[in-house]
């Protein structure tokens, strides 16, 4: 099943309300707003992290989660799961993990190796957006049944609000 199908299998099975938009194969963020006509603070940017573990434990992997308006603070996405610090995965690992290619990587883990945190300000957005998994497709879904799919352990404070440069 591709990833796509894997999402709206799992709305579905949760009876989640959401809607599937189609767009041109657009991979970023601040772009794909703009056409989709979202607050960029509504988007879900999703990055697969490696995690570096304290007393020589095996890496880690994080399916990061955080606001179109944010970057990633890597030493506390790091912290999240109890690492010491985190950079970006190398792609081929991000995609064999994800099963997407970069850019489509969906706010969903579907592989038991990427541990799943998401920024809590995407908590308070009202109605998140996000890549399904191609980058023709995105879906919209509130953010309360995004968080009733995904449970509320996975919330954490992995963001830093980007600069705004005039």
């Amino acid at each position: 099943m591709t990833t796509f199908g894997k999402i709206t299998a799992l709305l579905d099975e949760q009876q989640a309300e959401y809607r599937v938009v189609e767009h041109d194969a657009i991979g970023q963020t601040d772009l794909i707003s703009d056409i989709r006509g979202n607050a960029l603070n509504q988007a879900a940017k999703a990055m697969v992290l490696e995690v570096t573990m304290p007393e020589g434990a095996e890496a880690r992997y994080m399916l990061a989660i955080v606001p179109g308006d944010c970057k990633i603070n890597f030493k506390r996405a790091a912290r999240a799961i109890g690492g010491k610090k985190s950079s970006f995965a190398p792609p081929e690992i991000a995609q064999t993990l994800t099963d997407c290619q970069m850019g489509a990587v969906p706010p969903f883990s579907f592989d038991e190796r990427l541990v799943l945190r998401v920024d809590a300000r995407l908590r308070d957005v009202g109605t998140l957006w996000f890549n399904a998994g191609v980058l023709e497709k995105s879906i919209t879904l509130a953010v309360k049944d995004y968080f009733r799919v995904v449970g509320d352990n996975c919330c954490a404070d992995i963001a830093t609000p980007m600069a705004i440069t005039a």
